[in-house]
């Protein structure tokens, strides 16, 4: 026993080295990928690869599936039914006393009837068919956040790759100015303090500067990891955090928020879906109406003669109306009025919820604006501040400790001035989010698409922008007219407006 079991061991320890010697070949032979992205292709990665998005098209599907059933539920049903009986017994003998010689019998009904007044399978249809737009736009959010986050992951890696140059920069000054310490110190003029001192404050710069760079490491992974790469591939970007001035006022970017806001849209489709609830529960007061036709088929089968049978059809119209419910309906109905409340309330939330993001990140980005022009004039003095102070050290009127200090200065102004850009470029997509720019769909297209009676997939591809305007904020084109949006039961009236103003849209953005 004690062999068999070392010669298992044996065995085992022979399969791991293979595999370990195969993953060392695989590992030092393999090397990282390298490609090069823009914040466009980043972004478009993001989108096609995401798992979240993935799952939001499943609920489109599922939306879509509903609205089909409701959609049948309206149309007309065949249903066919069929029996076969052999006779024997005491059945069988007093059939042959009475002369009816068969051994079986048989019948078949076929049956075709359809809804041609059902208030409750209306309602149900309009319902399902507020879901499916209500799915769209629940997609088109998940979009716009998958968006961000690329974006924000994008310009991680920019901020990443400018706080390494602050330090390398910091490391290269320190460097030079310990040469100057040491030179110094060589000919008497310092003590071996100074020396101390800058050695240990270049230490620091160079642990920071491993900091910078395993920070900028992780960025790309991260960045990697939701455009859907692997982590250790090795980006190449050509691009550097810039700033562009904003033009548009807080008021601006307010009413358009309330326009295109995916969620906005989506609570008003809540809102329509509960009145359809409404509707369908008061379906309880009204009658039904059902078209049918049938035709029966049945006979013998005679043991010894021939069979007989019978070929029977009707068609005709049945109506139902509960006359006398013991107050159900009336439960039902105040049940559905309480969900359109919650609805109406969701509406009104999300309405105050849009105003309150769109306002925060505007600010945010106001005051990361002002830091950029606050924290560059810092920069420039910090460099003079630090060019005067290596100056005075090296004519013997200043200390080390003086040039440290101005070290230290001038490597936070770098860094704030960084951040400050960062926070810019990061705030204008916060902005553009919390404003509701579009990936794919216009809403105010696709509403007034289906307010003029289209079905979702029609007003999906009238609200479908083009790959060219992925990015495309309110900037590029100025904001539309409409400051309201559309109530939820807006008429011929208000989708005329939507048009009108989605006609001067079209008209700016062609220019």
């Amino acid at each position: 026993m004690a062999l068999k079991n070392r010669g298992r061991f044996a065995a085992r320890l022979v399969r791991t080295l293979a595999l370990t010697a195969a993953v060392g070949l695989f590992t030092g032979t393999a090397s990282a990928q390298t490609m090069q992205v823009d914040l466009s292709r980043s972004v478009q990665m993001a989108l096609e690869n995401n798992r979240t998005i993935k799952q939001a098209l499943t609920d489109v599907d599922a939306a879509h599936a509903a609205l089909a059933q409701a959609n049948r539920s309206m149309g007309p049903t065949l249903t066919w039914s069929a029996t076969a009986n052999r006779i024997g017994g005491e059945a069988y003998a007093q059939a042959r006393m009475t002369g009816k010689n068969y051994d079986y019998n048989y019948g078949n009904t076929g049956t075709i009837s359809m809804p041609v007044y059902n208030a409750s399978l209306n309602a149900q249809r309009k319902s399902a068919r507020y879901g499916l737009n209500s799915a769209d736009f629940a997609l088109e959010q998940t979009k716009q956040s998958i968006r961000l986050t690329a974006t924000t992951d994008y310009f991680n890696i920019l901020q990443a790759r400018n706080l390494v140059k602050v330090r390398e920069d910091t490391v290269a000054t320190l460097q030079a100015h310990l040469a100057d310490v040491n030179a110094q110190f060589r000919v008497g003029t310092v003590a071996r303090a100074d020396v101390l001192a800058s050695e240990v404050e270049l230490a620091n710069a160079q642990q920071n500067l491993t900091t910078a760079r395993n920070n900028y490491e992780v960025a790309v992974a991260t960045l990697n990891n939701v455009i859907g790469v692997p982590t250790d591939t090795t980006l190449t970007i050509n691009d550097e955090l810039r700033y562009a001035g904003y033009t548009l006022s807080l008021d601006d970017c307010t009413d358009y928020g309330l326009l295109y806001r995916a969620d906005g849209a989506a609570a008003v489709y809540a809102v329509k879906q509960a009145e359809e609830g409404v509707r369908a529960a008061k379906a309880g007061y009204h009658p039904t109406v059902n078209a049918a036709a049938t035709r029966s088929i049945a006979g013998e089968h005679p043991f010894k003669d021939d069979h007989t049978s019978s070929n029977t059809w009707s068609a005709g119209v049945s109506a139902s109306w509960n006359i006398f419910d013991n107050g159900v309906t009336a439960a039902q109905v105040d049940a559905a009025k309480a969900t359109l409340r919650k609805a109406e309330e969701a509406l009104a939330a999300t309405d105050e919820q849009i105003r309150l993001d769109v306002r925060t990140a505007y600010l945010n980005l106001r005051a990361a604006e002002q830091n950029i022009k606050t924290t560059e004039k810092a920069v420039q003095q910090a460099e003079e501040d630090y060019n005067i102070a290596r100056v005075r050290y090296n004519a013997g009127v200043g200390t080390n400790l003086e040039v440290m200090r101005a070290s230290d200065n001038l490597t936070t102004a770098r860094m704030n001035y960084s951040t400050a850009l960062y926070s810019y470029n990061t705030g204008k997509a916060s902005l553009d989010n919390a404003m509701g720019v579009p990936v794919d769909l216009d809403a105010v297209r696709y509403r007034a698409a289906e307010e003029d009676g289209a079905r979702a997939k029609e007003a999906r591809a009238a609200a479908q922008l083009h790959d060219d305007v992925l990015f495309a904020t309110p900037e590029d084109a100025k904001v539309r007219p409409t400051a309201e949006r559309a109530p939820a039961d807006a008429g011929a009236a208000a989708a005329a407006r939507v048009q009108a103003a989605n006609a001067a849209y079209e008209a700016e953005m062609n220019k």
